[in-house]
């Protein structure tokens, strides 16, 4: 059974390793900005996620400057991760082997594949966390389809306008 992560609340502590080698540890920062971007997505059987990581890389610098680094994971295995970095030349840190014990703990949805053809394993559907200087959980967006995904062009706006206007944390209230 899924969980449903509290918005303000901190991550699930989930390591998994890292193209090239090593480790990401979701929520701690690897290139020292104040935010963490973690962009869930499919695998590299799915098309659009190859069109949003594509874009994600082509938006690197400004979410940089905007004060937020970016880490992309999945579910793939160590080959098609490093195909999917090597086919669209992705800088930022892409993680692997999410299990579906991971999975649930982040809340994702997750689908079986429609056949082999598509891929060989459940995977995770899209996820968007923002980790904030407090490491709390400031965005975060979950879908059920490769369809429904935060506009990046928007999230980069978000991130800046968030940090610059000191915006508070929404959906926390337990009423």
């Amino acid at each position: 059974m899924s969980i449903k992560l509290k918005s303000g609340g901190g991550l699930p502590d989930i390591v998994v390793p890292k193209v090239g080698g090593g480790e990401i540890r979701l929520g701690h920062r690897i290139e020292g900005a104040p935010w963490q971007v973690i962009i869930v997505y499919r695998g590299l059987h799915c098309p659009l996620c190859n069109q949003y990581l594509a874009r994600l890389e082509e938006l690197r610098e400004a979410f940089l400057k905007a004060g937020a680094e970016l880490v992309a994971i999945s579910g793939d295995p160590v080959e098609k991760a490093e195909a999917m970095v090597e086919k669209h030349k992705l800088s930022f840190p892409v993680g692997y082997d999410l299990s579906i014990e991971q999975m649930k703990e982040l809340g994702l949805y997750i689908s079986q594949p429609r056949s082999a053809d598509e891929t060989d394993r459940p995977f995770a559907e899209p996820g968007t966390f923002g980790v904030d200087e407090r490491d709390a959980l400031a965005l975060i967006e979950i879908s059920n389809t490769p369809f429904n995904r935060a506009d990046l062009s928007e999230l980069v706006e978000t991130v800046e306008w968030v940090r610059e206007n000191n915006y508070p944390i929404r959906g926390n209230f337990e009423g």
